[in-house]
């Protein structure tokens, strides 16, 4: 165990803290960073999963309940060690004391970055927790496909939605996570579609199931044979899991308790219980999967972001010398360095008036561009004037015909 916990710290651990190292300078702006993007029709149960994953409770309800995408990054500790939160958004952080606290600040979040009500915003909003409790894992949650606009609602609502899952889910470097139940008809799912117009053979795509207490009877077989890929096949595969319900929420049962009664539930089931025993089935199963996953595709992915960053400092360097050399340190030197630019400047200027060209670097001189110009008006004025004697010309002849008929 000891063993294996080391070989843990030191290559899982490091390659999550790198890339949410590089997202929280802003390096995402430029560079498209490996993520995991949990993605799904509204009521899916996404909400359900995170909230099984972290350990802690996050906004639930009817309607649009995740306004804005949440990057959950989870940090596993110690035995023994406390619970640790943090939520940060724009150019706000704040440190969460109480687990139970969570749901209040991200609904307060949400409200702030999207308005109160029931719009949606791009803007990220970031969730740490550090408990021995939970996996080294970073997920980006995002809003549920809405298929119909509700009160309060603008009426593209829908196009809005699917426009911000678009934007996460074409990158490459992004795995998508489905979140489907499994009452619903697989093949109709809107989430599942979108990820497969971007993935169409599924080499990034992980599907998973929701809900299985709710399984017509009858019907549990094609569950197992969907979760075994022989359905609508996925490379990454699927998973399946049972989440705490609204009821257990209303009992307030605990993660803790909700995570035994999910185990005994596959392994009592006769259906899913091979799911189980294949190791497809329970939430561990599924954040132990998610992690290897995720450090596997962020060792794949890190080749090309290494190109990336390489491209683009040799442009920030390039622009960078364009601008030639920084003010000195000395101040007797920054004093020259001034009188020379502002020299440079009024010689500039004096140019200017006697219309001198002067050096743009690539681009094109005003004075340059305003005689390519001047050319094309001139070129224009002879074709019109000719065009002109040419009419008169006519006229004339017109008119001396009509005298002499007269």
């Amino acid at each position: 165990m000891n063993t294996l916990n080391r070989q843990y710290e030191e290559k899982v651990r490091p390659c999550i803290d790198l890339i949410d190292s590089l997202r929280s300078l802003g390096v995402e702006k430029d560079l498209a960073l490996p993520a995991i993007a949990v993605i799904g029709d509204q009521s899916s149960g996404k909400s359900s999963v995170l909230e099984a994953l972290s350990g802690v409770a996050l906004p639930r309800g009817s309607g649009i309940v995740t306004r804005c995408p949440l990057e959950l990054k989870m940090k596993r500790k110690k035995e023994g060690e406390e619970w640790y939160g943090k939520i940060s958004y724009q150019d706000f952080e704040e440190e969460i004391e109480d687990p139970a606290d969570v749901e209040k600040k991200i609904r307060e979040a949400q409200d702030e970055m999207a308005g109160v009500g029931v719009g949606i915003s791009d803007d990220l909003i970031s969730l740490e927790i550090a408990s021995p409790d939970v996996p080294d894992l970073t997920l980006i949650g995002l809003p549920g496909i809405a298929r119909v606009a509700v009160k309060g609602q603008p009426e593209n609502i829908g196009d809005q939605i699917k426009r911000l899952i678009q934007k996460f889910i074409t990158k490459q470097e992004t795995i998508s996570l489905v979140v489907v139940p499994c009452n619903v008809d697989i093949a109709t799912t809107e989430a599942l579609n979108m990820a497969q117009r971007v993935d169409p053979d599924g080499e990034r795509t992980l599907g998973i199931l929701t809900k299985p207490d709710l399984v017509d009877k009858g019907t549990e077989e094609t569950v197992v044979d969907i979760v075994h890929n022989e359905v609508i096949h996925l490379k990454k595969g699927y998973m399946i899991v049972k989440c705490r319900g609204q009821k257990e929420i209303t009992e307030k049962v605990s993660l803790t308790e909700a995570i035994e009664r999910e185990k005994a539930f596959f392994n009592d089931h006769v259906f899913f219980q091979t799911l189980y025993n294949d190791g497809h089935a329970t939430v561990p199963k599924l954040a132990e999967k998610l992690t290897l996953e995720l450090v596997h595709h962020i060792e794949r992915s890190l080749p090309r972001l290494e190109e990336q960053i390489e491209e683009k400092l040799q442009q920030t360097r390039a622009e960078l010398e364009r601008y030639g050399n920084g003010p000195p340190s000395d101040a007797a030197e920054r004093l020259i360095f001034l009188i020379d630019k502002v020299t440079a400047f009024t010689q500039d200027a004096i140019s200017l008036t006697k219309g001198e060209e002067l050096k743009c670097g690539d681009r094109l001189n005003v004075f340059s561009t305003l005689r390519k110009e001047f050319g094309k008006w001139n070129a224009h004025l002879d074709r019109s004037g000719e065009n002109c004697e040419c009419i008169i010309l006519i006229w004339s002849t017109d008119v001396q015909q009509q005298d002499s008929e007269t």
